[in-house]
């Protein structure tokens, strides 16, 4: 049987497989972003390429969205994936799904305007926020578990809701 294009047999022979063995769980992702000229930056993820810009009026040329703009999709995404096993999983048939999401960003911290003790004016976002419009035959009761387990399960979520260690390392490579 599917649901949500999903088999909760196979969604299920894995969360068992990891539970047997954790180490099957522990997980390297990669990607690899080039510069390719202005605020043009290409990245390459698994075989996929993915451009980004920046706007005109932050000096890009506007021919693809920008890094935040991918954190607010890659959040998005990741809820759509979560709603959607999840939903599975329970027995849920979801008819239609859209998630929209906005946050704010504070230039002068970008720019390397603000003094470093203001730390009201960080580099990043303060707030994220998501509205999610789920269409079920699932009762108010299901839909709101099924919230629930999405919310608390997110990897894009509690990677930006918490610290992560970053490390940065630069390396003098000759390019061909």
């Amino acid at each position: 049987m599917v649901i949500n294009g999903l088999d909760p047999e196979k969604l299920g022979q894995i969360v068992q497989a990891v539970k047997e063995n954790p180490d099957l769980g522990r997980t390297l992702w990669r990607a690899r972003s080039c510069w390719r000229g202005g605020f043009a930056v290409e990245s390459n993820i698994r075989g996929f390429t993915l451009a980004m810009d920046e706007p005109p009026d932050l000096g890009g040329t506007n021919t693809a969205p920008n890094p935040v703009e991918m954190v607010l999709a890659s959040y998005g995404s990741c809820l759509c994936i979560g709603y959607a096993m999840n939903a599975a999983v329970m027995g849920i048939n979801v008819q239609k799904l859209e998630i929209e999401l906005e946050g704010n960003i504070d230039l002068p911290g970008f720019l390397g305007l603000a003094p470093e003790a203001d730390q009201s004016e960080l580099p990043g976002f303060t707030e994220i926020r998501a509205r999610v419009f789920l269409k079920t035959d699932a009762p108010r009761s299901r839909m709101e578990e099924l919230h629930g387990r999405v919310w608390k399960t997110s990897p894009v979520g509690t990677t930006l809701s918490r610290e992560v260690r970053l490390v940065g390392e630069l390396v003098n490579r000759s390019f061909v």
